[in-house]
C-alpha cells in the first residue's frame, strides 16, 4: 500500500439530459474524517450515497465537496398564482370603498410579489433519477481524482521522512560513539561528581556515597535512550513502508522520538552529546512535522 496525505483537489463536470453538474471537492488536514458538503436544493437525496463513498477511500482529512447543478435548454415556464391574485384583487377591492383612488393597472398588479412565477419546466422521475446517478458517477470520480492527487504527495511525503529517520538514526549513532560517552570518561566524571559531594558533605557516610554514585552513574547512561530512538526509528520505517492510513500511528512514535530526544539532551553531561541531542530534537521536529499530513 502506498501512504497518502491528507491535501488534495480535484474537479468534474458532466451532462445529463438537461441537467449540466460540477463537482468540486477538497481536503485538508483533520484529526479524523470529516465531510461537509454543499448541496443545491432538491438533491439532499444524494447526500446519504456521497458520505458513503467517501467513507470508503478516504480515512482522514477534513473533506469539502460543493456540487452546482443547472438546467440548459428547457424554456421556463410562467405561471400565475391564483391564490396569491385572488387575495390581492380582494384587498383592493376593500381598499377602493374606503379610499378615493385610480383603479389599479394590471402591471402594478402582475408586479406584486407571488402573484406571477417563473419556475423550470416540470421535470419527468425518469430524467431526474437519470440526473442523480450521473452526478454520483461525477462524484465517484472527483474523488478519485483527490485520492490519486493525495497519493502522489503521500508518495513525496514518504520519501521525506525516510531522510528524516536516517538523519535521526546517524545522530544516535553519533552520539554512541561520542567520547563522552566512553567508559574513561564516563568514570571520571563519576569520580569528580563524587569528589564535589564529599567537599560539601563531610558527614555522608559511605552508604549515602554509593547510592549518590549509582544516582550519578545512571543519569550519565544514555544507552536506554539510544535503544529505543533505534527501536522507534525501525518501527517508523516498517510502518511506512507497509503503507495505508498510518498518520496517527506515526504521530505517536514521533512523539516518543522526542521524549527520548528530550531525555537524552537531559541526561548529558557532555557538550559534544548535548549538540547531537539538540540537534536531534530539530531533526525529530521536522519529521513530526511532516507525519502531520499523512492521513
Amino acid at each position: 500500500m502506498t501512504l497518502s496525505s491528507m491535501t488534495g483537489f480535484a474537479r468534474s463536470q458532466g451532462v445529463s439530459g438537461s441537467y449540466a453538474w460540477t463537482w468540486e471537492v477538497k481536503s485538508v488536514n483533520a484529526k479524523s474524517l470529516d465531510l461537509r458538503l454543499r448541496l443545491p436544493p432538491g438533491w439532499d437525496a444524494i447526500e446519504m450515497p456521497v458520505r458513503q463513498r467517501a467513507a470508503e477511500k478516504l480515512a482522514r482529512g477534513a473533506l469539502q465537496a460543493a456540487l452546482s447543478v443547472t438546467r440548459e435548454g428547457v424554456p421556463p415556464v410562467v405561471r400565475v398564482n391564483d391564490n396569491v391574485l385572488d387575495a390581492v384583487i380582494a384587498t383592493l377591492q376593500g381598499l377602493t370603498r374606503r379610499i378615493a383612488a385610480e383603479p389599479p393597472r394590471l402591471d402594478g398588479i402582475l408586479a406584486v410579489k407571488g402573484v406571477v412565477e417563473v419556475v423550470d419546466a416540470q421535470e419527468h422521475e425518469d430524467e431526474r433519477q437519470a440526473a442523480e446517478a450521473a452526478v454520483l458517477a461525477g462524484f465517484e470520480n472527483a474523488l478519485a481524482g483527490l485520492v490519486q492527487m493525495r497519493r502522489h504527495e503521500g508518495e513525496a511525503l514518504g520519501r521525506l521522512l525516510i531522510t528524516r529517520l536516517s538523519e535521526i538514526g546517524a545522530l544516535a549513532q553519533r552520539a554512541d560513539a561520542s567520547p563522552g560517552r566512553q567508559p574513561e570518561a564516563v568514570k571520571q566524571r563519576l569520580a569528580e561528581q563524587v569528589a564535589a559531594l564529599v567537599e560539601t558533605g563531610a558527614r555522608l557516610d559511605p552508604d549515602r556515597l554509593h547510592q549518590e554514585a549509582i544516582l550519578l552513574a545512571a543519569k550519565a547512561d544514555v544507552r536506554e535512550e539510544l535503544d529505543r530512538l533505534k527501536a522507534h526509528v525501525d518501527q517508523a520505517r516498517k510502518l511506512i513502508t507497509t503503507g495505508g492510513a498510518i498518520g496517527r500511528r506515526l504521530d505517536f512514535l514521533a512523539q516518543e522520538l522526542n521524549r527520548e530526544s528530550n531525555t537524552l539532551c537531559a541526561k548529558s553531561n557532555d557538550v559534544e552529546l548535548t549538540n547531537i541531542g539538540l540537534e536531534l530534537k530539530s531533526v525529530v521536529e521536522q519529521f513530526r512535522e511532516q507525519v502531520q499530513n499523512l492521513e
